[in-house]
């Protein structure tokens, strides 16, 4: 058998044991979480709030294993700095993997509710939910951890996105929401989904302006570092307002919620900016990041001046957009980046 075939095949493999392994201990794991007593499967004292912990924990778990099977070594030759950095990344998509979990057994859950009237799990079927939604979360977050690049991040934070967004639809105080801005998602007593969905977003979105800095210095080494340390800098604060969005509810502190989700959206479109100076000449990048700037404008004007536009609409043109350009990006650094890993240089960041 052809080398590269039997690589891949013990992949498989590896994927299947993981997939196992994250069942059977979401089966144990989750009937003693929600208490072994037979509860309905959404609304209050359901189980599904502890079998999407469970399940979290364990996809989390899943890809820390994932990535110290097949990553290992892979900082040994890197300075502190650039170790640190890695290695921080790495934490931060284990958070991530184990917030996407979550969210959607959360969000599986009130769909299985509205299918299943009525419908309660004893501790078996606790068992058979539980192990289901680690196997799926871990399979996923097992397979992320063999080779982690910046598209898997984008489409984990794409995915991410739509599911939060749909579970706080479902789970909103008010069901006229929409009229006034995406904020009123976090207003009341289920105002917890959207503004935690946010925290992990901002975190995701920071983790990717990291690799998209990786994926930068691998194209064009330590003599661009400058201009990538400014990439990763604006996609971290970008990532610290959107999460400072969700730590600061509306309905407890409208003014600073208001100014960090502001903040936010200016801090996208400049994070866009500054990585489209980062990346060198790629002309088709500069052409998205001018059609996304000029209809960015558009949509303010539409906004404040001709009315057309509510806030909710004004941000979610913005989110779109940037995920488009997002998409563009990372599918540009898969065919432009080496795939190998590069060591700096440089044993400290200060010139």
């Amino acid at each position: 058998m052809d080398s590269e075939v039997a690589r891949r095949v013990r992949g498989q493999v590896r994927t299947l044991w993981a997939t196992v392994a994250c069942f059977i201990a979401g089966a144990l794991l989750g009937p003693l979480a929600a208490g072994g007593s037979v509860r309905p499967i959404a609304g209050d004292g359901s189980v599904t709030l502890p079998v999407a912990v469970v399940a979290g924990v364990i996809a989390a778990a899943a890809f820390a294993v994932s990535a110290r099977v097949h990553r290992t070594g892979e900082t040994r030759p890197m300075p502190g700095w650039q170790t640190a950095v890695s290695h921080i990344s790495t934490v931060a998509v284990a958070v991530a993997v184990a917030g996407v979990t979550g969210i959607g057994v959360l969000l599986a859950g009130e769909v299985l509710a509205a299918g299943l009237h009525g419908i309660e799990l004893s501790a078996f079927g606790t068992a058979l939910l539980a192990g289901a939604a680690a196997a799926v979360g871990g399979r996923l977050a097992f397979r992320i951890g063999i080779r982690l690049d910046t598209r898997d991040l984008a489409e984990l934070l794409f995915v991410f996105i739509v599911v939060g967004a749909l579970f706080a639809m479902i789970t909103a105080a008010s069901p006229e929401w929409w009229g006034r801005s995406l904020s009123r998602l976090g207003v009341g007593p289920g105002g917890w989904a959207f503004n935690g969905s946010l925290v992990v977003a901002g975190l995701l979105i920071a983790t990717i302006g990291a690799y998209i800095g990786r994926d930068l210095h691998r194209m064009h080494g330590d003599a661009a570092l400058p201009r990538i340390a400014a990439c990763v800098v604006a996609w971290a604060a970008t990532g610290a307002a959107l999460a400072a969005v969700g730590l600061l509810p509306l309905d407890a502190v409208p003014v600073a919620h208001i100014v960090a989700a502001f903040a936010a959206l200016a801090l996208l479109v400049a994070a866009v900016l500054v990585t489209t100076a980062a990346a060198g000449r790629l002309p088709v990048l500069r052409g998205a990041t001018i059609g996304l700037v000029a209809l960015v404008a558009l949509a303010i004007v539409l906004t404040f001046v001709a009315g057309v536009f509510s806030v909710t609409g004004l941000e979610v043109v913005v989110v779109a957009l940037v995920l488009l350009w997002l998409s563009t990006l990372v599918r540009l650094l898969g065919v432009l980046a080496p795939e190998a890993s590069r060591a700096s240089g440089r044993r400290s960041l200060l010139p």
